[in-house]
């Protein structure tokens, strides 16, 4: 009855949904494509036995795209169903596409739609990446003899809280699902206290991910053509931008000690930011505009998708963006496998572990907001030898967390040979 109710809520809203997505697509042109897959209607012929990966946005898709390839060799001849819920994920994820793949966008999550989605692709098994477990999908996918499972499973203490208040509607959700396979102790510990079977505490995919090689070459080229050190904010979050530009007018009123470099998290804001930088008095050239060498200007502005290894080649330090307000904070892994040293700030619960080990690691430092940040990031670039220790410890502490993937992958492939009877 409740699941009917919640089913029949969110019909009503699909074209609160459709007027979403097309504001959305006035900015990122990623959401009008193929709308209607979102509810049940494919151009694509039928299809069956895909292993079915859903990664929501660009940070679960990167970290999919180990898996992919560990899966791939756990399961020979393995077709692949690979669904978003963003624009930059979609667009990320067609790389990862073989020959006889499909790429779709999550169905909307009533009871009708689903069930045109598991028809028309018929999954062997659903993985979910992270943290996307959705009531009709999961009863959905039971129903039919699905497994559905959760991998690099991540729940904050925030988000379980959520989910209590929800506890009619979640905990069927997170008892339907096959099995969960948690970054962190902690997280299969709140996962069990919704009911989730847990299958194992691999690890973090994220950590078995490697960077562009060819992206991390050009980045320290660019960098070895700037006279000054290069401090980014990595991934930055809507506000904290500002937080930013008011500390570092605060603190250095004349000239620029170091040479600053702004990574925007979502691409929509790129002009957005651009325009805040020329309010605060800097000159900022950005990224689409570099050809052989960077462009020369108080600020630089990473303009582009794809390019992180490019941009932690090229900073000296890097502050965590999503960290200085109360956001949880962006991947810092990717950031140590750069041997970029990292400057984080208080709110780090979506890598809660990540964030304390790398801490104790000496990889990265910790502060209490924007001012001690700057402060800590332009010190830390004006040492080179201190620079190169933090540098060294984020690179050994990258390398000792790796492996989550293919025991991931490994899990996955026995669960397959385990449901097939069931399914035949």
């Amino acid at each position: 009855m409740i699941l009917t109710l919640y089913s029949w809520l969110l019909s009503l809203a699909q074209p609160l949904l459709r007027l979403k997505l097309a504001r959305r697509g006035a900015q990122e042109a990623g959401y009008l494509e193929a709308v209607d897959e979102r509810f049940g209607h494919y151009a694509a012929p039928a299809g069956e036995g895909y292993v079915w990966l859903h990664a929501v946005s660009l940070g679960e898709t990167r970290a999919a795209a180990i898996l992919i390839e560990r899966l791939r060799e756990q399961i020979p001849g393995m077709r692949l169903l690979l669904t978003h819920g963003t624009a930059t994920g979609r667009a990320e994820g067609k790389r990862l596409l073989r020959e006889g793949d499909v790429q779709a966008w999550l169905p909307w999550d009533t009871a009708p739609v689903v069930s045109r989605f598991l028809a028309h692709f018929r999954p062997r098994i659903g993985i979910l990446m992270e943290t996307e477990v959705w009531p009709q999908l999961a009863a959905g996918c039971r129903a039919r003899g699905v497994p559905l499972v959760l991998a690099n499973g991540r729940l904050s203490e925030k988000s379980l809280n959520q989910a209590l208040r929800l506890d009619w509607l979640s905990r069927p959700a997170y008892r339907a699902l096959a099995g969960v396979w948690a970054q962190t102790q902690d997280d299969a510990t709140r996962f069990k206290a919704l009911g989730a079977k847990v299958c194992g505490v691999p690890g973090n995919l994220k950590f078995d991910a490697t960077p562009d090689v060819s992206q991390l070459a050009q980045g320290q080229r660019w960098r070895a053509m700037s006279a000054r050190a290069v401090v980014m904010f990595a991934s930055s979050r809507e506000g904290e931008e500002k937080l930013l530009l008011d500390a570092i007018s605060a603190q250095a009123p004349g000239a620029l000690p170091v040479q600053w470099l702004i990574v925007p998290r979502h691409p929509q804001r790129f002009d957005e930011v651009a325009v805040l930088i020329g309010q605060h008095g800097f000159s900022v050239a950005r990224r689409s505009a570099f050809v052989q060498a960077p462009v020369e200007a108080d600020v630089w502005l990473g303009d582009s998708l794809g390019e992180m290894s490019l941009y932690y080649g090229l900073a000296d330090v890097a502050l965590l963006g999503g960290s200085f307000l109360p956001l949880g904070g962006q991947n810092l892994i990717e950031a140590a496998a750069c041997g970029c040293p990292v400057v984080m700030g208080p709110s780090t619960f979506n890598f809660a572990e990540a964030a304390v080990l790398s801490g104790e690691a000496g990889a990265a430092i910790r502060v209490t907001g924007m001012g001690e940040a700057v402060r800590v990031a332009t010190g830390l670039a004006a040492n080179a030898g201190r620079r190169a220790t933090v540098a060294a410890a984020a690179i050994r502490f990258s390398g000792e967390h790796r492996g989550a993937a293919l025991k991931t992958a490994q899990a996955v492939a026995a669960m397959l040979e385990v449901s097939a009877p069931a399914r035949r």
